[in-house]
């Protein structure tokens, strides 16, 4: 008599959500994919090494990572014109189909003995050229599917999936890998987007905001244009650029630092991940039950709290200590991808969303290479301990300046009769929006 119900442990903007049926019946494809994904994060580069010539698991490597992801900013710009005209459940459809048949040749090529490097690297390029357009159109699909108030647990639920699939993924991966091989393991990643095109396909029924992430051929090119009419998605563009290019040198420099600083291994490599992945777990999920946040102070607040946790890095202090801050971080960061989206579908004009989360994509996807480019000479230079603080140092200072350009941008219609202006919350209610006109 003293247990509560099992359905009041979950936050009412969860379990409204779940009672979406279309929604309800898209997430376990969803789940299913970013499953796949997070074993193909050990899989990819574990196979690259195994494929490569004696002396040149390096260079395989590098391509075959850049391989998985970069070409998918290439795509965006280059097939633009085809695939901006397909609703966005089609098109994450398309997206899906493509990643399956040619993840899915990974393993019959290896089973036929003609997986070279070369083959994998096109087969890898090739599986990832939509995958911009893929990331755009499943963000635009819950802006059709979901209310915009219940946008954000949208968000951070996929979030928290996208982020568990890098705990349970790899370790999946571990698990399988004596048994079937990495190229498997990459077939199974293919069998994953099968069946979010497969779920994708079949979900049917009219969706529940027409407009809301169709794209009737708005070229990529233009998504400039309507960015700079919309400052508040620009400069949340290019705070997550910059974001990104300070996590890039982390990338390189954690597993220099576990190796060299801490005499450790790949087990407290993974430690590290495993922990960062379950505190952004916690963190995501905290910010789903939410309703109403001030935007900037939020996200500002997360890039600069993001960066502090890094400077511990730079103390000769026990392991203890910069795990228990990168811990923080996760939880810190985990927040930041769902606010992000939900400003960008609930600010994005009818029309545009798909368009515009495309470029988006193909920005960011520029970010993290370049960081990480920067973060071989860095470590290098200053050791990974120090490299880890710099970045941490990029972080605040991004923030700091990115709160500088705000607070003169909101002083700046002073002249003549003084303008007010109230950030807006990432979600209104109808309700909201309505005092608001009035």
């Amino acid at each position: 008599m003293f247990l509560r119900r099992p359905d009041r442990l979950i936050p009412r903007q969860y379990r409204d959500l779940l009672m979406l049926r279309r929604f309800r019946r898209l997430l376990p494809a969803l789940l299913a994919s970013d499953l796949g994904d997070g074993m193909s994060v050990v899989a990819v580069a574990w196979l690259a090494v195994r494929i490569a010539p004696p002396g040149g698991s390096g260079p395989v490597l590098g391509i075959a990572l850049a391989a998985y992801s970069l070409p998918g900013a290439v795509g965006a710009l280059l097939f633009g014109r085809w695939v901006r005209r397909l609703p966005a459940r089609r098109l994450l459809c398309a997206n899906s189909t493509l990643r399956a048949v040619f993840l899915g040749c990974v393993p019959l090529a290896s089973a036929g003995g003609l997986l070279d490097p070369v083959c994998y690297t096109v087969l890898l390029a090739a599986s990832s050229l939509l995958h911009a357009w893929g990331g755009a159109a499943k963000y635009a699909l819950v802006a059709e599917l979901v209310p915009e108030e219940e946008r954000l647990a949208a968000n951070a639920l996929l979030s928290t999936s996208g982020w568990a699939s890098t705990i349970a993924g790899p370790a999946l991966a571990g698990l399988l890998a004596a048994a079937v091989g990495p190229a498997w393991i990459i077939g199974l990643d293919a069998l994953s987007f099968a069946v979010l095109a497969l779920g994708t396909g079949l979900l049917g029924g009219p969706p529940a905001a027409p407009s809301a992430g169709r794209a009737p051929g708005q070229p990529v090119g233009r998504a400039w244009q309507l960015l700079r009419r919309r400052p508040e998605l620009l400069g949340l563009l290019a705070v997550t650029w910059f974001l990104n290019v300070c996590w890039g040198p982390v990338e390189v420099a954690l597993p220099l630092f576990v190796k060299g600083d801490l005499g450790a291994g790949a087990g407290m490599l993974g430690l590290y991940w495993a922990v960062f992945g379950a505190g952004a777990i916690a963190g995501a999920l905290a910010v789903g039950a939410l309703r109403r946040l001030p935007l900037w102070p939020v996200v500002l607040g997360i890039v600069a709290g993001h960066g502090v946790i890094l400077l511990p890095f730079a103390l000769d202090a026990p392991a203890v200590v910069s795990l228990g801050a990168f811990t923080l971080g996760g939880v810190i960061y985990g927040p930041y991808s769902a606010l992000c989206l939900s400003l960008f579908q609930n600010r994005t004009p009818e029309g545009w969303l798909t368009t515009i989360l495309a470029f988006r994509s193909a920005v960011l996807l520029t970010a993290a290479p370049l960081g990480a480019a920067l973060g071989g000479p860095l470590s290098a230079a200053i050791g990974a301990r120090n490299t880890l603080a710099v970045a941490g140092l990029g972080m605040v200072l991004v923030a700091a300046i990115a709160g500088w350009v705000l607070v003169v941008g909101r002083r700046r219609p002073a002249a003549g009769v003084p303008e007010r202006h109230t950030e807006p919350s990432p979600l209104r209610g109808q309700a909201e929006r309505e005092a608001s006109a009035r």
